[in-house]
């Protein structure tokens, strides 16, 4: 019997063993192990089967490259950094609860919807730029339909490239890329708004227990602070009209001026609402001034350092001047990375505007001919992945047109293109989640198809 009970024991002690080895998880597990292995593997099959024989990829390659450095030289530094401050500044001086009371899901709809709209077309951004300012107002409350609205009409309701488009293309197109981006704008937040409607009411709720704002400045200090930063912004990304004389041209000619302005009131604005010390604005203000006036014909050099002087001025300044730049470099550090990645994978697959990558151009030119549904969806589809910058999208569809893409495919890409691109769908869904991202890019090629049907079985 001693044996059998002993036998019993050492079983007993089996089984126990057994039970605390199935209790411990495994050392191996897929996110620490098999997700990075993957990676791994998939990088080094990448690495072994490059094709560098072809001259396609290469070519590819070099297209990539040379749209991230033209997109580095004419929109980071005088577009997208100038709205990074901006959406830096919404989320440190604009209260939640007027966001909310305005542009929340509770707010009258009337109003959101036309202040999102009208605010988006004021700006005349390309689909990149707007993204900070989406996010800024987004990560303050605004509803999702306002703030769809807000980031449609940004780049799809362009003053400038709506006439241009009009007078390049024909009056039709022109009058139809006018009404359908408008009603876009309004219509996709709508339906945006309905699709997740419960998750609109919890936040209406919330809205209801917050604390009333304390107001640290008048509203018209504020008003007056980022009209300031908005005409600097619109001021230095002016673009050059196709007509050499008439009133934009004027514009354009003292462009650098009214930007120089904008800077020279904003200096003051620092001195005065932040606390900024008269001695470094005015160093700074000198510094700019000779680059400006030294290198007349290289006006980046001059913002270059206006930038740096305005990191430096906020950096080295306590209060809300240091929180407003911690702002502005959280929304920096979370759309930066996404936004060039993505204009480097644009780059790859479809090449610069006017050049090739590794989609052949013929096969697009081909398969946007005539007005049937393949050929207004496909047109959407790659209006929606290609980065176009503000009004780029005009002389590329000239060319188009003359290889024989219908004039319904054409507003198609009119309305699907400026809007969306894959650098902004990237940056949209670390904003706001993969399932909104994904209803609303769907919305915008569905949409846009349709339109662009409709459109060319009038004006075929």
């Amino acid at each position: 019997m001693s044996h059998i009970g002993v036998a019993r024991k050492e079983l007993a002690k089996e089984d126990v063993v057994e039970e605390r080895e199935e209790r411990q998880p495994s050392m191996i597990e897929w996110k620490t192990i098999w997700v990075p292995m993957t990676v791994i593997v998939g990088l080094f099959l990448l690495a072994f089967y490059l094709p560098l024989e072809s001259k396609r990829f290469t070519n590819a390659i070099l297209e990539s490259l040379a749209l991230a450095k033209w997109y580095a030289r004419e929109h980071v530094l005088l577009c997208l950094v100038p709205a990074f401050f901006i959406a830096g500044a919404i989320s440190c001086f604009i209260s939640q609860a007027a966001v909310m009371r305005y542009l929340g899901p509770a707010a009258n709809k009337v109003l959101a919807y036309g202040v999102s709209s009208v605010s988006g077309s004021i700006l005349a951004v390309c689909s990149c730029t707007v993204l900070p300012l989406f996010a800024g107002i987004w990560k303050r409350g605004a509803g999702l339909g306002p703030a769809i609205a807000f980031l449609y009409s940004g780049p799809a309701i362009n003053i400038l490239a709506i006439v241009l488009t009009a007078r390049i293309l024909g009056l039709p197109l022109g009058i139809a890329r006018a009404v359908g981006a408008v009603l876009f704008s309004i219509l996709i937040g709508l339906l945006m708004h309905f699709f997740f409607l419960k998750e609109e009411q919890e936040k209406a709720q919330t809205a209801l227990h917050l604390p009333a704002s304390e107001v640290d400045r008048p509203l018209w200090v504020n008003v007056v602070f980022f009209a300031t930063m908005v005409g600097l912004l619109i001021s230095a990304t002016w673009g050059k009209p196709s007509d050499p004389v008439g009133f934009w041209n004027a514009v354009y000619s003292i462009k650098w001026w009214l930007t120089g302005a904008f800077a020279a009131v904003l200096g003051v604005e620092f001195i005065v609402w932040f606390r900024v010390k008269a001695v470094k604005v005015a160093i700074a203000a000198v510094i700019v001034a000779a680059l400006a006036f030294g290198f007349p014909h290289e006006p980046l050099i001059a913002f270059s350092a206006g930038i740096v002087a305005v990191t430096v001025l906020l950096t080295t300044t306590r209060g809300e001047a240091e929180v407003w730049f911690l702002s502005t470099w959280g929304f920096t550090k979370q759309i930066t990375p996404l936004l060039i990645g993505g204009i480097l994978a644009a780059g790859l697959l479809l090449g610069q505007p006017g050049t090739e990558g590794i989609i052949p151009s013929h096969w697009v030119s081909a398969l946007v001919g005539g007005n049937s549904l393949a050929a207004n969806f496909f047109s959407a589809v790659v209006g929606a992945f290609m980065y176009f910058a503000t009004l780029t999208e005009v002389p590329i569809l000239q060319g188009l047109i003359g290889s024989g893409m219908g004039s319904g495919p054409a507003l198609a890409l009119l309305l699907a293109g400026p809007a969306l691109s894959l650098p902004s769908m990237l940056v949209i869904r670390s904003v706001m989640g993969t399932q909104k991202t994904v209803v609303y890019v769907t919305l915008v090629v569905v949409m846009s198809t349709v339109c662009g049907m409709v459109f060319g079985h009038f004006f075929p």
